[in-house]
């Protein structure tokens, strides 16, 4: 874990070889075919799918396997460490990269939008549901440009820029502040991914997972599967709410 955190400080992202369980993959890929179609159709009917054929957001609630898998990852304390503390979800999406299609994940982008090269905001995790190769898309990163606030000429990108290649199962983790680009899939078969980031409590997620799934489901979560998805920093919505004995606040106390 020390060499994983000294080249997630340098380079920036690591990868991490067969972390999750075949059985787990196929549960997570049967479950994604189906959150994706629901997404496919918002994003039909409110008029937003173009350029996002294959993203689909959001979907903790859209299938068991997705809250299943926060129980047995087996990075966490390297995430922990990363924040020096807790830390949640701040979006869980997935991403199914098409043969020969066109998305704006393809752009050169980084996924944190306020730029702070000493503190880390936010970190991505990519969970490799299929293999990643050159030819069906491995992921690009550009080593080092989490330090580099000015985006890369197109032209530099590529031709510096490293695959992030590894069998299905491997998760790839890296800062948010990273320059990088989805590869174009130039396989026959579908390449699929899920797509999380991890910020700390305080930060506000870029959807509300606890009321998403239901404050009640909270109580039968494993405790790092409640801490993840943001249960112990739930925001008070009235002063009955706010003014309670520490051990039943919200916001609980170790959350920064």
């Amino acid at each position: 874990m020390l060499d994983a955190q000294g080249q997630l400080q340098n380079e920036g992202w690591a990868v991490f070889p067969n972390q999750i369980d075949p059985d787990m993959v196929d549960r997570l890929n049967s479950d994604l075919e189906r959150a994706y179609t629901a997404c496919r159709s918002v994003q039909m009917k409110n008029g937003v799918a173009a350029d996002a054929e294959g993203s689909a957001h959001h979907i903790v609630g859209l299938g068991a396997s997705f809250v299943a898998l926060l129980s047995e990852i087996p990075l966490w304390p390297l995430i922990r460490d990363y924040f020096r503390g807790e830390f949640i979800v701040n979006s869980y999406g997935g991403f199914v990269n098409l043969p020969q299609a066109n998305s704006y994940v393809g752009r050169i982008h980084r996924d944190v939008r306020t730029f702070q090269k000493l503190n880390p905001l936010m970190i991505n995790m990519l969970i490799m549901l299929d293999d990643f190769t050159l030819e069906n898309g491995a992921t690009y990163l550009l080593s080092g440009s989490h330090l580099v606030e000015e985006k890369p000429a197109e032209t530099a990108f590529f031709a510096k820029a490293e695959r992030a290649i590894g069998p299905a199962g491997s998760i790839l983790l890296f800062n948010s502040n990273l320059w990088h680009a989805a590869g174009r899939n130039r396989s026959r078969a579908p390449r699929r991914a899920l797509t999380l980031t991890f910020t700390p409590p305080f930060f506000k997620q870029q959807c509300d997972y606890p009321r998403l799934l239901g404050y009640e489901a909270g109580d039968q979560l494993p405790a790092i599967s409640r801490q993840i998805l943001g249960y112990n920093a739930r925001v008070p919505a009235n002063l009955d709410e706010w003014y309670q004995p520490p051990e039943q606040r919200m916001y609980k106390p170790d959350q920064g």
